[in-house]
């Protein structure tokens, strides 16, 4: 099996829909890295120094090639992302190897089988 990484950096408020559209979606799992921070095309404003931003997840999921995409597509519209400038981005990187998913290989072969 080939996988992905889906790699989503979002406002922390938004985690959970996006957690629970990617599962619906064919994800079987996530690690989420919390308190990231980041800055778009314009540096967020400041007051006395502190940044007047909140906080952003990092949600990382491995993900078999064949679902990426819808996974993809339903985490973006669970976020908003083109809707709400600045509301967060995801994107894919392709893995070519992943140890450690013993667990999760009867699940995901059945549920890509009709896909292949």
């Amino acid at each position: 099996m080939k996988f992905k990484l889906i790699v989503t950096i979002i406002a922390d408020e938004k985690t959970d829909d996006i957690l629970e559209a990617a599962r619906k979606s064919g994800a079987t799992g996530c690690t989420v890295i919390t308190n990231a921070r980041g800055e778009g095309l314009n540096p967020p404003k400041t007051f006395l120094g502190l940044t007047l931003t909140g906080q952003s997840d990092v949600v990382l999921l491995l993900v078999e090639e064949h679902m990426s995409r819808r996974i993809l597509e339903a985490i973006g519209k669970a976020g908003e992302f083109d809707g709400d400038p600045g509301s967060g981005v995801a994107f894919q990187i392709d893995i070519e190897d992943a140890i450690g998913l013993g667990s999760q290989m009867p699940t995901l072969r059945e549920e890509i089988e009709d896909e292949i």
